[in-house]
């Protein structure tokens, strides 16, 4: 039965074996909700993006700066045409998929087909720390089952050897059951012994989504991965799926495009259209609303 305290996403951080481990676990059954009910999709992709998202939380607390931003990108050529999340340094994320409803049999062990609606492509990460050009990393997908690819960036990009556990598991109505993860990353001076026993545990350890069906906590799975080193648990973050499109940053995009656009579609008495991928929402400006935003065109081109 699922721990009660499973029910509220959150990430809990710990360092281990004399600060030469880092480790981060979270459990995200609503943010995995969310976004199956916003995006109405299909189990296979309800996982692939769950489990993107719980990555995404992970690695946002990584971040020190207020406005920093992560963005993880899978480009593929499976019949999902890839994935996008977003975070901030708050545990706040947002993703989308272009093709929501992939539907494909389960594999032969009866788990969901995550790699067969990836296919084959990169991983991409983009971090903005507010410098003067954001940090790029990409690598080849691995298995597109996304926890053995994050791992295989982690080592590739970051040069932090890690391990990534990700899962999500459906109910029968297609719900989300429970959802989360975990990252642990190696310090450089982290000697053969702590390392053999890490791959100890991840042998005889079961699935994520096992864990916490079991009740497990994101604290607990990290004493399963960490068992036999010396724990100690750091500091709990709130997580939550949270769109932060407004009519204000729409109406800025809208600027950018240039006053002949906003023109044209004066002259045409056409409404601009926006849709917003991460929350499904429509944004509709009308010739009045976009006669209003050319003359702040105007004035921001006179003022520069």
């Amino acid at each position: 039965m699922i721990n009660e305290k499973c029910k509220k996403d959150y990430i809990v951080s710990a360092t281990a074996a004399d600060f030469h481990i880092r480790a981060f676990a979270c459990t995200t059954l609503n943010i995995c909700e969310e976004s199956r009910r916003l995006h109405n999709t299909s189990p296979v992709m309800s996982a692939a993006l769950g489990r993107m998202l719980s990555a995404a939380a992970m690695m946002s607390i990584m971040m020190k700066g207020d406005g920093d931003k992560l963005t993880i990108q899978i480009k593929s050529d499976g019949p999902s045409g890839g994935l996008t999340v977003c975070a901030d340094s708050h545990g706040n994320v947002k993703g989308y998929t272009p093709v929501p409803d992939v539907i494909l049999p389960a594999k032969a062990n009866g788990h969901l087909n995550v790699s067969g609606a990836i296919g084959n492509g990169d991983l991409i990460v983009v971090k903005d720390l507010g410098l003067k050009e954001p940090y790029v990393g990409r690598t080849t997908l691995q298995t597109g089952e996304i926890a053995e690819d994050m791992t295989y960036y982690f080592a590739a990009s970051e040069q932090t050897p890690s391990s990534v556990g990700l899962g999500v598991l459906m109910n029968m109505d297609n719900t989300v059951r429970c959802s989360g993860g975990f990252i642990i990353q190696l310090m450089p001076d982290a000697g053969d012994d702590v390392i053999a026993v890490i791959e100890e545990n991840l042998k005889s350890i079961k699935s994520v989504t096992e864990m916490l069906d079991e009740g497990l906590t994101p604290e607990d799975m990290i004493g399963e991965v960490l068992k036999g080193l010396d724990i100690n648990f750091n500091e709990t973050y709130d997580c939550a799926y949270k769109c932060d499109c407004s009519d204000e940053r729409v109406e800025k995009a809208l600027i950018s495009l240039g006053e002949k656009e906003i023109v044209e579609l004066i002259k045409e008495n056409k409404d601009a259209e926006i849709h917003c991928d991460f929350c499904e929402k429509d944004y509709i400006f009308g010739p009045d609303r976009l006669k209003d935003i050319l003359k702040k065109s105007r004035a921001l081109n006179i003022k520069e």
